[in-house]
C-alpha cells in the first residue's frame, strides 16, 4: 500500500489498522533538542478517542500513546541533560488498539459480505480481494486519524515555538451553524473546552494522574502497565459531571467543541434526536492558524491551498473550503476582492475573503479552512446494498459499534493535519529565505 505518507520537510507516515494490534505515526524532520511527552499528545488525543459519551461510538479505545524511538534514552555524557529529548532521528509513536474482543470482531465477520453503502468497504474489496483488511474497516476505519493527532501535537508544539498557532473547532453540526465569533475568544472557549475534558477522562487520571506511565519507564515496563489496561479502566473512578454548571460558569458545552453555546445546545438536542431515529448526521469543522509569516507557499502545482485540500484525506471529509469557500461564487469582484491599505508602514487587509492565501502563498492574514463532515455511513437503519461476493441484492442490519456523528471527533484531527501541513511548508520557507535573505 503506498499512500500513507503526506510531507517533505515534516513528513508523516502511518500505519496499522482498526482491528490490528495497533496503529503508528513515524515523523521525520522533528527538531532535535524539544521535550515532549507521551502525557503531551495524548493530551490531545483524548479529544478525539471514542466511548467518552452519548456522541460517540462506545468503543472504548484509550488511545495512549507510547514514544517508540527519536528520543535520547539517557544523557548521552557527563555534563549534559538531554534525556528524553528528541535527537533529531525518525519520532515513532505507536499507539495499541486495546479494545478488540471476538465478539467485536465476529459482528464483522458477520456482515462483512454486505458493505455498508457510504463506506469504502465495498472499494477496498475491489481493491485487494479477499486478503482486504474488512475488520473494523482496517486503515478505511476513523481509527486511524488517532495517528494524524499524535502528529499534530508534535507539528503544533513546533509551530508554537515560532508564534504559529492553530484552532479547530466546530461550526456546524446537524444543521445547526454556529455564529460567527472572534478568534480570541474562540480561542479562549476551546482553550476551556480542553482543560475540562482533560480533568474529567478517567484515563488521564488513571494513567498520568497517578503515574501509572512516565517517560522514566522502558518500552516493556509500558507495556505491561497496558496489559492490564481494562482492569486499570474499569477501577478508575470517572468525576461527576455536572453538565450545567459547566454551561453556566464556564460558557462551554460540556461536550461539543462549539465556542458558541446555544448552538452548541442546539446542535446536541439535533444530533440526539437523529441519532434515537436510527440515523446519523454531518456537519462543518473549521480550523484557524495565526501567526504565518506572508509568503510562505510554493507554486504552481503545490499552492499551499492545493495542499491544505488534501484534508479530503481525513475520513468523512467531502469538501474543503478556504477562507469564503463557495460562497465566492455568489459574489461579485469588488466583494470578494480583500483590498489593502498602509497603516504606519504596515500591510493592512480590509477583509479575508481569501482565507489569508493568494497564489498559493501566505498573506499573513489568518489562515481559514473549512472540512464539510458527512454522516456516519454505519446506521441503526436497514440498508439496500449486496453481497460483494456473489454479486446478489443484500440487506445489511448494521450491528457494530458507531458514531451517531462524527463532527466531535473530527475536529481535533482536521487542526493536527493543518498543523502537519503549515509546519512542512514552513521549513521549505525558512531554508529558501535563508538562502538569499540577509
Amino acid at each position: 500500500m503506498i499512500g500513507c505518507d503526506i510531507g517533505t520537510m515534516f513528513k508523516v507516515t502511518i500505519g496499522g489498522g482498526s482491528y490490528q494490534e495497533g496503529m503508528t505515526t513515524h515523523i521525520q524532520g522533528v527538531p532535535p533538542g524539544i521535550y515532549i511527552t507521551e502525557e503531551e499528545i495524548y493530551s490531545d488525543l483524548l479529544l478525539r478517542k471514542p466511548g467518552q459519551d452519548e456522541l460517540t461510538s462506545p468503543r472504548r479505545e484509550p488511545d495512549i500513546p507510547i514514544i517508540y524511538s527519536g528520543v535520547n534514552a539517557a544523557d548521552t555524557m557527563p555534563g549534559f541533560s538531554n534525556k528524553g529529548y528528541t535527537n533529531g532521528t525518525p519520532f515513532v509513536i505507536l499507539i495499541p488498539n486495546l479494545d478488540r474482543h471476538f465478539v467485536h470482531i465476529e459482528q464483522y465477520q458477520m456482515t462483512n459480505r454486505t458493505p455498508r453503502p457510504g463506506h469504502a468497504s465495498y472499494a477496498s474489496y475491489m481493491k485487494y480481494d479477499q486478503w482486504d483488511d474488512a475488520i473494523g474497516a482496517g486503515i478505511f476505519s476513523g481509527r486511524y486519524t488517532c495517528t494524524l493527532v499524535a502528529a499534530g501535537a508534535v507539528a503544533k508544539r513546533v509551530l508554537g515555538m515560532h508564534g504559529i498557532q492553530v484552532t479547530g473547532y466546530i461550526k456546524e453540526a446537524a444543521g445547526v451553524r454556529a455564529k460567527d465569533m472572534p478568534i480570541t475568544e474562540i480561542r479562549e472557549k476551546t482553550a476551556a473546552f480542553r482543560t475540562l475534558r482533560k480533568e474529567y477522562d478517567p484515563i488521564y487520571s488513571a494513567f498520568y494522574g497517578e503515574k501509572r506511565l512516565t517517560p522514566d519507564m522502558r518500552f516493556l515496563e509500558k507495556m505491561a502497565v497496558l496489559a492490564d489496561f481494562e482492569k486499570i479502566r474499569d477501577a478508575a473512578v470517572a468525576r461527576n459531571m455536572d453538565k450545567e454548571a459547566i454551561r453556566k460558569e464556564q460558557g462551554i458545552h460540556p461536550l461539543l467543541n462549539c465556542p458558541d453555546v446555544d448552538a452548541a445546545d442546539a446542535m446536541y438536542d439535533r444530533i440526539v434526536a437523529i441519532k434515537e431515529e436510527g440515523d446519523s448526521s454531518g456537519g462543518v469543522v473549521e480550523v484557524v492558524a495565526t501567526g504565518a509569516p506572508p509568503g510562505m507557499g510554493e507554486p504552481a502545482l503545490r499552492k499551499l491551498d492545493g495542499e491544505i485540500g488534501r484534508m479530503l484525506s481525513i475520513g468523512a471529509i467531502k469538501a474543503v473550503e478556504i477562507g469564503a469557500g463557495l460562497a465566492v461564487k455568489d459574489m461579485k469582484g469588488s466583494e470578494s476582492n480583500d483590498q489593502m491599505c498602509a497603516k504606519g508602514g504596515k500591510v493592512c487587509f480590509e477583509s479575508n475573503h481569501a482565507g489569508g492565501i493568494t497564489g498559493g502563498l501566505t498573506t499573513g492574514q489568518d489562515i481559514v479552512a473549512r472540512v464539510v463532515v458527512k454522516p456516519t455511513p454505519t446506521i441503526a437503519k436497514d440498508q439496500k446494498t449486496i453481497d460483494k461476493v456473489t454479486r446478489e441484492n443484500a440487506v445489511l442490519s448494521a450491528i457494530t459499534r458507531r458514531d451517531p456523528t462524527i463532527v466531535s471527533r473530527i475536529w481535533p484531527v482536521a487542526e493536527a493535519l493543518l498543523s502537519i501541513i503549515l509546519l512542512d511548508y514552513y521549513v521549505q520557507h525558512l531554508g529558501y529565505q535563508a538562502l538569499w535573505r540577509k
